[in-house]
């Protein structure tokens, strides 16, 4: 798996760990990389996932409005709490991130979702980021 990629993954797994309990965001990721302390992990597979959550929760009422108003008769609450968290991440990723391609942001974010939520979710989310990808014109 490349390491953006993995970066992502445990990114969700952290912001879903949040959205869930409401735990601090530094806290939530210490305790995440206490869990995998068996595991021999790169720093910047660590760094990447630390900006991705972080970015999100600082900027999160600017994302969730976003993704609210291309949700089309979904309320932001009433989503699965995985689809909400990838389209967070992907989101944050396509406003605030101008380094990284729309393409692979958009792609990985499919992937999360149809992983974690089912196909369905992965046309949801899909469908969503590219309505924001359009009007930010990337």
């Amino acid at each position: 798996m490349r390491k953006r990629t993995q970066a992502r993954e445990f990114a969700l797994q952290v912001l879903y760990q949040i959205d869930i309990t409401s735990d601090p965001v530094q806290d939530a990721l210490d305790n995440f990389w206490m869990g995998h302390s068996d595991e021999e992990i790169e720093k910047d597979i660590k760094d990447f996932t630390g900006e991705l959550v972080k970015g999100v929760i600082e900027n999160i009422a600017g994302i969730d409005a976003k993704i609210s108003q291309y949700a089309t008769n979904w309320q932001l609450d009433r989503m699965a709490v995985v689809d909400r968290n990838v389209l967070r991440m992907s989101c944050f990723e396509l406003v605030f991130r101008e380094d990284i391609p729309p393409k692979v942001s958009i792609n990985e974010a499919v992937d999360l979702a149809k992983k974690y939520s089912g196909i369905e979710a992965g046309k949801f989310v899909n469908a969503i980021l590219d309505k924001i990808k359009l009007e930010k014109g990337r």
